[in-house]
């Protein structure tokens, strides 16, 4: 075989394991959902934070509610949505949840007004692998500042 077809080999090769991989890492979307105002317990991996955790290593505040509820979680869907790496994939009446992107990644964040407890519920896991290197928390931190600044304005 020459250079040249040896090259070409090696090409495709990589190119095909790069999209494999790629694909590979996005995963099947998850079932979520609330279910008798419970989001789905986090599993035992460390890629994962909810509000209703009883645990402190997924463990996360809720965002509090100032003000008219619904306002509120318009502001937290107009602060997500904004957001480059935000897709939306369900939304209704106080329930949204996206699909959030990294580079080779993407996770799932839900986000549910509790009314009664005047807070904004909300989970963000990873759909793949076991640490995310404290990015789901990260993430949850950035969105819960620009909350705050926005009720303040």
């Amino acid at each position: 075989m020459s250079m040249g077809a040896v090259r070409l080999v090696v090409g495709w090769g990589a190119m095909m394991l790069g999209v494999l991989g790629l694909f590979g890492c996005v995963g099947e979307r998850p079932r979520l959902g609330v279910h008798d105002g419970r989001f789905e317990p986090c599993p035992a991996s460390p890629n994962c934070v909810s509000s209703q955790a009883a645990d402190d290593r997924h463990r996360i505040a809720p965002l509090p509610v100032d003000g008219e509820p619904e306002q509120a979680f318009w502001r937290l869907r107009q602060i997500v949505l904004a957001r480059p790496d935000a897709t939306l994939v369900e939304e209704r009446p106080g329930y949204l949840r996206v699909e959030l992107h990294t580079r080779l990644f993407v996770d799932d964040a839900e986000f549910v007004l509790d009314s009664v407890d005047r807070v904004i519920q909300l989970r963000s896991a990873s759909r793949l692998g076991y640490s995310d290197m404290g990015t789901n928390r990260r993430r949850i931190e950035e969105i819960r500042t620009a909350f705050k600044q926005k009720t303040s304005e």
